[in-house]
C-alpha cells in the first residue's frame, strides 16, 4: 500500500491502539529511492508529553532528512495524551504519566514489524526532555519493542522533576506512589536489553543533570552497558560548538547501531 518513488516521501496514516479506542496519528518519512524489497530500520522521533500535539500533516525538517539520508524510517506517533484526542485522551494520563504513552508506541511497532521492509531488530527511539524520558523508558520498560535509543536531558523519575508541573498530572508521591514507581525510568533498568545514548547539560536548570546521573548509576550497578555524553555550561537544549558536536555524536549512534555493528 506504501510506496515511495520520490526523495523523502512522507505519509499520514493511522494505526489503531492495542485497547482499540483510538486511531493514532503517525507520520513516516521514507528514505531516498525507497525499496520495498530492502530491510530498514526505523527511528521514533517524539516530543511526547501530555497535550504538547506532535503530529501534523506538514514536513518535519532536519531529523527526517539526516536519518532518511542515512537510511532510516521516521516515524512520528501522536498517541492518546497529546492532545490530538482532546480531554479524552488526556484523562489517561493522570497519575501515570508514562503508562500510555508506551502501550501506544508498542501499538504502532507491532504495526510496523508486520511490514516486509521494516527490520524489527533495528526499532530506534529518540527525543528530549519529555521525549527523552519516553525514549529511556523505552529502552528498559519497554526493551522488548526498542532496540536503540538517544534520550537527551530527560527527566529519568518524576520525584525529580518540577513539582508544579508533575503535580499537575501526578498528584504528590504520598497519593500515587505507585504511579511514580511506574513511571519512573529507574524502577525498569533490570529490563534494559539494548543500547541506549544518554545526553545532558551539566547546568540545566529546567531538567536537573541529576535524572541522567541516577540512571547511569543505576545502569553501570546493573552491569548494563550504554553511552553517555555531558556538555558542560549548557542547560536545556543548545546550539554552538556543542550542538554540533551534539548531533555529529547522535549521527554516528545511529550510523554504528544500525549498519556498522
Amino acid at each position: 500500500k506504501f510506496e515511495a518513488k520520490e526523495h523523502h516521501k512522507m505519509e499520514l496514516f493511522r494505526v489503531k491502539s492495542t485497547d482499540g479506542k483510538f486511531d493514532l496519528p503517525v507520520t513516516w518519512t521514507l528514505p531516498n529511492n525507497f525499496d520495498k524489497n530492502k530491510k530498514y530500520p526505523v527511528v521514533f522521533s517524539i516530543y511526547g508529553g501530555p497535550d504538547a500535539g506532535g503530529i501534523n500533516d506538514s514536513w518535519r525538517g532536519r531529523k527526517g532528512n539526516s536519518l532518511t539520508r542515512m537510511g532510516v524510517i521516521v516515524v512520528s506517533v501522536a498517541h492518546r495524551g497529546s492532545g490530538k484526542f482532546g480531554k479524552a485522551g488526556l484523562d489517561y494520563m493522570h497519575r501515570s504519566l508514562g503508562k500510555w504513552e508506551m502501550e501506544d508506541y508498542f501499538a504502532v511497532v507491532n504495526w510496523l514489524k508486520k511490514q516486509p521492509f521494516v527490520d524489527a531488530n533495528r526499532m530506534g527511539i529518540t527525543g528530549s526532555s519529555y521525549g527523552g524520558y519516553l525514549s529511556a523508558l523505552a529502552l528498559t520498560y519497554g526493551a522488548d519493542y526498542f532496540t536503540h535509543g538517544i534520550a537527551n536531558l530527560s527527566v529519568m523519575d518524576w520525584q525529580l522533576y518540577d513539582n508544579v508541573y508533575t503535580e499537575r498530572y501526578m498528584d504528590t508521591y504520598e497519593q500515587n506512589s505507585k504511579g511514580y514507581d511506574q513511571g519512573s525510568v529507574l524502577s525498569h533498568v533490570d529490563q534494559y536489553k539494548g543500547k541506549l545514548l544518554i545526553t545532558h547539560g551539566l547546568m540545566d536548570d529546567n531538567v536537573h543533570v541529576q535524572n541522567s546521573i541516577q540512571l547511569i548509576d543505576k545502569l553501570q550497578d546493573a552491569g548494563k552497558e550504554f553511552e553517555m555524553m555531558f556538555y558542560p555550561n549548557e542547560r536545556h537544549g543548545w546550539g554552538g560548538p556543542k550542538g554540533m558536536h551534539s548531533r555529529k555524536l547522535k549521527a554516528s549512534f545511529w550510523k554504528r547501531a544500525f549498519f556498522e555493528e
